[in-house]
């Protein structure tokens, strides 16, 4: 019992730091995943995740590529920390007497993992993608800006106005997930951060189901004996393996959620009043294949991030941490 109490904060803090890591890895990837899906037929701002990338150093600075890195650095390591310690909860719960889970229990153990991690996840992609897409916007706008003789019309207030010599300045107005939080909390209450909930079940549920059972399988075929555990080689492998699998498959959810959260639209971008009345709209004015979108950035985003989580899971750093810094207060 005693060891089963040590175990959880160290898988608390192994998830932590591969949350952060990875995320620090593989962020501008993920900037580049945000916009790509909130394009529009017709209104392509980007035509790859390189161009997006180029670009966005181009008008936004190197940094640009980390707008809502802060928020998600901020949150990434209760959302992993719960994700995989909720896994291990559940595997444990059903397993009976040590043996080996079967696949169907193995995906029930990933849909209560999914389930847990909403609650921060949720309202983590609520405010990443706002400052995500912002410069997305901030591109948009300024080809839909008429400037004539007499009149300046400029279509989102997000633009700053000039009429010195006729010309505008287009700066998009600088907002922190802080602001965006008060805001929504002020506006709607606590439901605002939660917009999107039930499409971010909807991918994260799905995700997990496919994900743990996939990895447990994976990485049990490199293990010398089925008492011995894999190589960290092979647990980084086979969690990239299982991650980017997943990320592909779960797709077409998490164009939806990102359409739902995203707050600011653009010219002539549509609203969408929830879930079916998203994916009957994309489906009717993009087409099917407007459900891919992003799907290989994603991918990229999700095969070294859980690789890498998985490798902080498996080799301990967590144990190591606690068994040379202890931290009393944990077991309090």
């Amino acid at each position: 019992m005693s060891q089963q109490q040590l175990s959880l904060p160290a898988k608390l803090i192994n998830g932590g730091i591969a949350g952060i890591v990875g995320v620090t890895c593989v962020f501008p990837i993920d900037l580049a995943k945000t916009r790509l899906q909130n394009q529009r037929s017709g209104q392509q701002v980007y035509k790859s995740m390189m161009d997006c990338l180029i670009k966005t150093v181009r008008a936004e600075g190197y940094f640009g590529m980390y707008r809502g890195a802060a928020v998600n650095l901020t949150l990434v390591t209760p959302e992993k920390a719960i994700k995989l310690a909720a896994n291990d909860f559940f595997r444990h719960h059903l397993s009976k007497n040590g043996k080996g889970l079967t696949v169907f229990k193995e995906m029930l153990a990933g849909c209560g993992a999914g389930m847990c991690q909403v609650i921060i996840t949720t309202p983590m992609e609520m405010l990443k993608i706002q400052l995500q897409d912002a410069g997305r916007l901030a591109v948009q706008q300024q080809k839909t800006v008429v400037v004539s003789p007499t009149k300046l019309v400029v279509t989102n207030g997000l633009l700053a106005r000039s009429y010195n010599s006729g010309t505008v300045m287009s700066t998009p107005r600088v907002v922190s997930a802080t602001q965006i939080a008060k805001q929504l909390l002020h506006t709607q209450g606590i439901q605002g951060l939660y917009k999107g909930l039930g499409a971010t079940l909807m991918r994260d549920v799905p995700f997990s189901v496919v994900y743990f059972p996939l990895f447990a399988n994976l990485n049990r075929l490199g293990k010398p004996s089925p008492e011995d555990q894999s190589p960290f080689y092979w647990a980084f492998l086979s969690g990239c393996a299982a991650g980017s699998i997943a990320a592909v498959a779960v797709n077409p959810c998490d164009v939806v959620k990102t359409r739902l959260q995203s707050l600011n639209k653009g010219a002539s971008e549509e609203s969408y009043n929830g879930v079916l009345d998203c994916v009957s709209k994309i489906m009717r004015k993009e087409g099917a294949t407007a459900f891919l979108k992003g799907a290989g950035c994603r991918a990229l985003v999700i095969a070294p991030l859980f690789g890498i989580a998985q490798v902080m899971y498996f080799v301990g750093v967590g144990e190591y941490i606690l068994d040379n810094f202890p931290l009393t207060f944990m077991s309090v």
